[in-house]
């Protein structure tokens, strides 16, 4: 097994729960290099730190495993910490939700959602794609699902020295599963839908609209299959328009309008920008919800971002009806919670609003966040009353 020492006082915050050793962090290697392996760490004191899965394709050169010299890193030791990460869910009892969530669940690089009786997951690093095999049967044996669809098309991929792929891993089933969240019934694409299908995240973000949304004007802005604009219909908005860029998304919207009968939403294929500057939008919005993709995916590309962001907020605070409410949310993860904050703050000063701060909520719990791991506390909320 590969050796790794590092340099001194690098072990501190891993101690604290941080996940991953970099590059320029180790001292040293003593054995063969073995990428996709595990390895042993240890301090510059030559004391023992951790196990970890090793890539010296990465600049994530070790993601780790277990502080527990005495734990072997076998299959069995998947198993238990994948049963580990199903417990939480099963007390959170969704039909659709995230059984793993990587780093986070303490299995760095694999993501599982439970979609019903399916499951979408992605590897994300090379030890776990190693190890594929075993994965899915583990998940095959704690979950009893009908199939298990991989999702591992994201760019991500590419840093650890991986194709991007896709495709069945166990049983053959229709892709477009039908699950249903807050009683409202919905299609995710499991093959081709965003990330492993569709937003899990914001789930207990939707279902606060229950407390707003009543007799409203409601805009979902990049609504994608319309998560926000079926639980605005759902707790008695008027009206609804669902604005997405895609015209797949918004003939998926119709299609799970349709699925629940909500008669009053309406999906507009545009550009979400372009749209918040129409002259016929102004003051016809009693509730807007600003969910964006993420517009930074790394710290070069922030700057750029935060205009982006400032930009739709502004322009939002200008057409809202005075008194409406604005739910803005960020999954940028270098645009911090204070950061976020200021940058709201400063689209209500060009906008030249006044702001009341209602709420400030992020991911659901099937979606952790270690504590000494700040890069995965990604998604932010804020609902403002605007006048």
């Amino acid at each position: 097994m590969l050796k790794i020492i590092l340099k001194k006082n690098e072990e501190i915050e891993k101690l604290n729960g941080y996940p991953w050793i970099f590059s320029n962090e180790i001292d040293r290697f003593e054995g063969n290099f073995e990428s996709g392996k595990v390895c042993i760490v240890y301090t510059s004191n030559n004391e023992f730190l951790c196990y970890g899965f090793f890539n010296s394709n990465s600049k994530i050169m070790v993601r780790i495993l277990s502080f527990d010299i005495n734990e072997k890193i076998d299959k069995e030791f998947f198993k238990k910490r994948i049963a580990y990460a199903i417990e939480h869910r099963k007390n959170l009892g969704w039909n659709a939700t995230r059984l793993v969530f990587s780093e986070a669940d303490f299995l760095p690089g694999l993501i599982v959602d439970k979609y019903g009786d399916y499951l979408s997951v992605q590897f994300m690093s090379l030890g776990m794609d190693m190890i594929k095999d075993d994965i899915v049967d583990i998940l095959v044996e704690l979950t009893n699902c009908k199939g298990i669809y991989e999702r591992s098309d994201m760019p991500v991929r590419e840093k650890e020295g991986l194709e991007q792929k896709k495709g069945f891993l166990y049983g053959k089933f229709d892709p477009r599963v039908e699950v249903e969240e807050d009683g409202i019934r919905f299609i995710v694409d499991i093959e081709n839908g965003q990330k492993t299908g569709y937003f899990l995240d914001q789930k207990l973000n939707r279902d606060i609209l229950r407390l707003y949304a009543k007799d409203k004007v409601v805009l979902d802005a990049f609504s994608n299959v319309g998560g926000f604009a079926l639980h605005a219909c759902k707790y008695g908005a008027k009206h609804v328009d669902a604005c997405d860029i895609s015209e797949r998304a918004c003939n998926e919207i119709m299609n799970n309008a349709f699925m629940n009968n909500f008669t009053q939403l309406d999906a507009k294929c545009v550009d979400v920008f372009d749209y918040l500057h129409q002259d016929d939008v102004k003051n016809k919005y009693d509730l807007i919800i600003l969910d964006p993709p993420a517009f930074s995916k790394n710290k070069d590309s922030l700057k750029k971002a935060y205009k982006g962001y400032k930009e739709i907020n502004m322009q939002a605070m200008k057409i809202i009806k005075s008194g409406g409410y604005l739910f803005t949310f960020s999954c940028s993860q270098h645009m911090t919670p204070n950061l976020f904050m200021q940058m709201i703050n400063e689209a209500a000063k060009d906008a030249k609003r006044i702001v009341q701060f209602l709420d400030f909520r992020i991911q659901a719990p099937d979606h952790p966040a270690l504590l000494e791991s700040e890069e995965q506390l990604y998604l932010k909320c804020m609902i403002l009353r605007i006048k």
